[in-house]
């Protein structure tokens, strides 16, 4: 029994996966629950709920303790968990992690020069503009940013005035004191496509995806020349297009054609990561897997998620309208507008270019995201295979794939490009050397020159837990404080029972605390056995009460 908008209703909440694109370490996430009745998922919610009282992240396929859900389609919806279920070690913050590892394609960040790179790309090299874009956007000034990374104000006077080069030294001081750039891009999938010839749609479910069957409804289509589909919670987010079995009426033999495509959209692609992370697998794990069934790609797009606020939508929209850009493609439309987010798409298929407001885009869901500006090449057929054989086959990073794709079909300048320019033989290079670039433009591909792929997830430490309380529980916290609720807290906090990994972190930060403790007693204490003494005393005494397993 669930309560819907003071409603109840005899459904059983049913955890479908992760639908939020940008997935941060926050008191709430956004998960969608499907509504299940007599076996079957009746209806679909996408709904906020608090990381603290949900405990963990259940299975796909498994019941999740949430007793109310309020809110509209508009607005959108938010859930109540059951108090006396949510008693689980909350691991909520280490599974997020674990899927932003895994939804991010690549996280990130710039490398120290071209020399550790394993291939030198097609992209151009940072520039002085770049560089005053970058101080802009930190809101700092030369003075500033030449004492924050140890250099004279010289020398970013001389880099700003097109006199001296940026170093990789310079730019590993400036990583070093401004890590909000090294983090500030990542690569993701945001659409794939299979075609599998040999395969019905109940052996992707069961082979491919493994995924529950009864989470999956049947029903008739027409559409792309196939008689069947099966779609996640009855939803077009993940979803397989096959021939259902036809009964021949003389034999009354069942005759089962073969042949089946899998669509994961941009939800489909968050929700399905949650099924990779508990199959313990990563995408490229699950290429390797549909490559082995014979599936290949009909469609695949690559996001580049601008989460700094690199590109202004307003700014590209208005550099297309002014033609101050050349595209390896005549083709190109604006659309939206000023209030509700602007899209460009550059190309037509098999291969289109598009960059949009994503941020806008998802508020007007009622959703929230930390990405401020997208850009996706949108691949089909022929050019996805294309992409993927390279990732695959000849081990090329998926960063340097996507930056190359990007550079050599799309570029943006300050100025508009004369048309007789246009008609050169060498059109791009005659535009570089002649017409100054778009320095958010230029500073993005150049970007992507000096990228290496983050493929480590960060450890949980204490330093790390404290960080996330300050800046996400904190204010909760004094709102329980000042509205006479912080006893419960307190009896909270004192009855938790740890994890074994968070013991193991308890330990390790008291053994810390003794050993820094005993240092300090080793550098020069003027009367250092009375005090040696007293130390030993307390310390055994400590040890004592923390009951140490040494």
């Amino acid at each position: 029994m669930i309560t819907i908008n003071n409603e109840p209703k005899a459904y059983t909440p049913i955890f479908l996966g992760t639908t939020q694109h940008s997935l941060r370490l926050s008191l709430e996430i956004l998960i969608m629950v499907g509504m299940k009745l007599n076996d079957e998922i009746i209806e679909t919610y996408n709904v906020t709920v608090s990381a603290i009282e949900l405990g963990q992240l259940p299975n796909i396929g498994s019941k999740i303790a949430i007793d109310e859900i309020t809110g509209s389609e508009l607005s959108g919806f938010k859930a109540k968990i059951r108090q006396s279920d949510a008693k689980i070690q909350n691991t909520v913050s280490t599974e997020l992690e674990n899927l932003i590892d895994l939804k991010n394609v690549g996280q990130y960040q710039l490398l120290k020069g071209l020399k550790d790179m394993t291939q030198e790309l097609n992209v151009p090299e940072l520039s002085n503009n770049n560089l005053i874009l970058m101080r802009q956007l930190l809101e700092v000034t030369q003075s500033e940013l030449a004492k924050k990374i140890g250099v004279s104000e010289r020398t970013v006077w001389g880099i700003e005035n097109g006199t001296q080069k940026i170093s990789d030294k310079f730019v590993d001081k400036l990583l070093l004191v401004y890590p909000e750039l090294a983090e500030s891009t990542e690569v993701q999938f945001d659409w794939v496509s299979l075609t599998f010839p040999d395969l019905t749609s109940k052996q992707v479910i069961d082979d491919v995806l493994r995924l529950q069957d009864n989470l999956f409804l049947e029903r008739p289509t027409s559409q792309n020349f196939y008689t069947r589909e099966m779609a996640f919670a009855g939803e077009k987010n993940i979803y397989i297009q096959d021939f259902a079995p036809v009964k021949n009426p003389e034999t009354q033999a069942v005759d089962q054609r073969f042949g089946t495509t899998l669509y994961l959209t941009g939800k489909g692609t968050r929700l399905f990561e949650k099924a990779l992370l508990e199959q313990s697998m990563n995408w490229r794990n699950f290429f390797e897997k549909a490559r082995q069934y014979r599936g290949h790609l009909t469609r695949l797009d690559i996001a580049i998620n601008d989460k700094w606020g690199l590109l202004n939508m307003n700014d590209l929209v208005k550099a297309v309208q002014e033609k101050r850009f050349w595209s390896k493609s005549k083709s190109y439309a604006v659309h939206g507008n000023v209030d509700d987010g602007w899209t460009v798409d550059f190309g037509k298929s098999p291969f289109v270019i598009r960059a949009y407001d994503k941020h806008k885009e998802q508020a007007n869901k009622g959703y929230d995201t930390d990405v401020k500006t997208r850009v996706e090449l949108e691949l089909h057929q022929d050019k996805a295979e294309y992409v993927l054989d390279e990732w695959l086959n000849h081990d090329k990073k998926l960063v340097d794939i996507t930056f190359d794709i990007l550079y050599t079909y799309l570029w943006f300048t300050n100025e508009p490009i004369d048309a007789q320019k246009l008609k050169s033989d060498k059109v791009r290079e005659v535009i570089e050397q002649t017409v100054e670039p778009m320095p958010a433009w230029s500073l993005l591909t150049a970007l992507g020159n000096r990228m290496k792929f983050v493929r480590q997830p960060k450890k949980q430490s204490v330093e790390r837990i404290e960080k996330w309380v300050l800046q996400s529980v904190v204010p909760s916290l004094a709102v329980l404080k000042k509205t006479g609720h912080w006893h419960e807290i307190i009896e909270a906090i004192n009855s938790v029972e740890l994890s074994a990994e968070h013991q193991k972190l308890v330990e390790a930060n008291l053994v810390n605390a003794i050993t820094s403790a005993k240092s300090v007693l080793h550098q020069g204490n003027i009367n250092f056995d009375k005090e040696k003494e007293k130390y030993d005393e307390e310390t055994a005494e400590f040890e004592k009460k923390a009951n140490l397993p040494f």
